[in-house]
């Protein structure tokens, strides 16, 4: 009985944030998201860092996209960028005026080193969003970190070729690792409100990533026999609208665990899908492998 109530509290969540989303946009700290019409999910799959600054298919493809998002004539108001790279106890908001650029790797030329993406924060909108909001794991308010974290390459690396004008405020939302998926997911449901308020949603990490088994030298079609049945498996549960089974990769057994030995990588597949509508046509971009064993299938909703 007390799983069947939690189950229905869950279920009610998206409407409930919509309900304090709309109160709260009448107060002074979210009155910078106006009404708009809805924005587009994205899901990125990031890859090596080096995609930041190499002239190459991915990069180009980001480039395009964000080509493509602003000729659609509505600017986003705010980009919420879930990335697998910062994972907290609960979740949190980046609260910074002017959030630093963080180089959370070793090892790569000084040129990726020097990269800076210098958009604004939200400080008062993270505030009014850690408020709205509400963990799945325990119905509290989110955080909002105000000094530890900024914006890490899942985020400047993939946001700097599509948007390079740098000129549109960025939020971090973390992730709490030691959650199920299924709550990851319920969280995702929660931003979907977020997008008729002019922001767009974009989870950043990769179907399949298993560093541990990369290969140099492969071409982006090449990949493990266990790297592209994940992945086809991901592909064919969007292209059928199926998001809810999303949550449930885990049941794929040795798969799956080839796929992600550790799954930061693919939690952001879940906000994203949590956020996008099962009757929204996906779209797929940069559908091919790198490394052999990071799938850097990305897609569009809306």
């Amino acid at each position: 009985m007390q799983r069947r109530s939690t189950l229905a509290a869950l279920a009610a969540l998206p409407s409930l944030i919509t309900t304090s989303l709309a109160s709260a946009a009448s107060q002074p700290l979210l009155q910078a998201l106006k009404p708009s019409p809805r924005m587009p999910v994205l899901f990125v799959g990031h890859g090596s860092p080096m995609n930041a600054i190499e002239d190459n298919a991915w990069r180009r493809s980001w480039q395009a996209m964000g080509t493509e998002l602003l000729a659609r004539g509505v600017r986003p108001q705010l980009i919420l960028c879930v990335s697998a790279h910062w994972l907290t106890p609960g979740w949190q908001f980046t609260g910074m005026a002017s959030p630093k650029t963080i180089h959370d790797f070793g090892g790569f030329p000084q040129a990726l080193m020097d990269q800076q993406y210098p958009a604004p924060g939200a400080p008062a909108v993270a505030r009014s969003l850690a408020s709205a909001l509400k963990s799945p794991a325990t119905g509290a308010a989110l955080g909002v970190d105000t000094q530890q974290w900024g914006f890490d390459h899942g985020t400047w690396s993939v946001l700097k070729p599509m948007f390079p004008k740098a000129d549109i405020p960025v939020l971090q939302l973390s992730m709490d690792y030691s959650r199920a998926p299924t709550e990851h997911y319920a969280l995702g449901r929660q931003l979907q409100a977020l997008r008729e308020r002019g922001v767009l949603i974009v989870g950043s990490g990769n179907i399949v990533h298993n560093l541990r088994a990369t290969r140099d030298g492969t071409a982006a079609n090449e990949a493990y026999d266990w790297a592209t049945e994940f992945d086809a498996v991901v592909q064919n549960q969007i292209k059928k609208g199926q998001l809810d089974a999303l949550q449930n990769f885990q049941s794929l057994g040795a798969v799956a665990q080839q796929a992600h030995p550790s799954h930061d990588h693919y939690l952001p597949l879940l906000y994203a899908a949590g956020a996008a509508r099962s009757s929204e046509m996906p779209r797929f971009f940069n559908t091919g492998f790198q490394s052999a064993s990071i799938s850097m299938r990305s897609v569009l909703w809306g």
